[in-house]
């Protein structure tokens, strides 16, 4: 069953224990698909380890912590038309890559396909889920399921030449929400992206885990997003919302304040999308309101 249409791509900073883990899982799959892994920068022998115990795994050690870019730097090497990605908590049940592979090979315009969650060790679904599935989004009668206008990095198969037509991750987002401009992107080139049910990915959601910080990098990468590819009315509107129903915390004081700063890069790259685009993110944006995986922005 070996399956080399797909390559797995994870990035890990200092979490070790899980990383090993992801990898023993992915080893396993039937599939047996190659995985390059970004180091970002840790420091507690996770390189070492990994070189040790898994010397078929591509190890990337840039020496620094690239956040989401890590994985752009890991994609340079996939010579694979799909690439998988893997968080350092989360592995793909066996089966799940090839299809993917096999839901990609017939549809060239779709970009990617983001699995059903499921959280270990209780085996719920995660709440993410249930947006996905009852995405309001129209499409194709071709997609595998339904439309999506974004994805999730931890448990999404892509189209290798589709993330690098759109240049990857933002480096300036660097980690948290950074899926919401490139997924932006992609639709914006004619993409689509969609949710198949029949794929399945585990997150046993790591305890080394920063919530706080979390939320501050959240919150202020969505004020980015907003920024950069949304009309001017609408991104004033969004972010007065966002002023209007974020917690009155610290937290979000910090994020507002970073977001601030980057102004100048920001508006520098400013890219407004086509009003179909920006009807289809305020759909979206509508649908939100009432999600519980998306209480960290308010």
């Amino acid at each position: 069953m070996n399956d080399p249409r797909t390559t797995v791509v994870v990035i890990t900073h200092n979490r070790r224990p899980e990383l090993l883990r992801t990898l023993g899982s992915l080893r396993a799959l039937p599939e047996a698909p190659r995985v390059v892994v970004t180091d970002n920068g840790s420091q507690d022998g996770t390189a070492e380890e990994v070189a040790r115990l898994y010397p078929e795994v591509t190890l990337l050690t840039p020496g620094r912590n690239l956040g989401a870019v890590g994985r752009n730097l890991a994609v340079e090497h996939v010579r694979s038309p799909y690439v998988a990605f893997c968080d350092d908590d989360t592995w793909w049940e066996p089966g799940s890559l090839r299809h993917a592979a096999d839901v990609l090979d017939p549809r060239p315009r779709l970009a990617a396909v983001t699995a059903r969650i499921v959280v270990e060790p209780s085996g719920e679904e995660d709440p993410v889920v249930a947006e996905l599935r009852d995405s309001p989004l129209p499409g194709p009668d071709w997609l595998p399921g339904p439309a999506l206008g974004s994805f999730l990095a931890a448990a999404t198969v892509m189209r290798t030449d589709a993330f690098r037509s759109v240049g990857g991750f933002h480096p300036g987002l660097w980690l948290g929400g950074e899926e919401e401009l490139l997924a932006t992107d992609l639709l914006r080139r004619g993409w689509w992206l969609s949710y198949v049910p029949e794929l399945l990915i585990h997150h046993a959601a790591s305890t080394a885990r920063d919530s706080t910080e979390r939320r501050t990098l959240g919150l202020r990468n969505t004020l980015w997003f907003t920024w950069l590819r949304r009309p001017w009315i609408p991104a004033v509107r969004r972010t007065v919302e966002l002023v209007r129903t974020v917690p009155r915390d610290r937290t979000s004081l910090r994020a507002f304040a970073q977001a601030a700063a980057g102004l100048p890069w920001v508006l520098r790259q400013r890219a407004p999308v086509p009003r179909p685009l920006e009807a289809r993110i305020r759909t979206l944006e509508l649908a939100r309101r009432t999600s519980a995986a998306r209480r960290y922005v308010g």
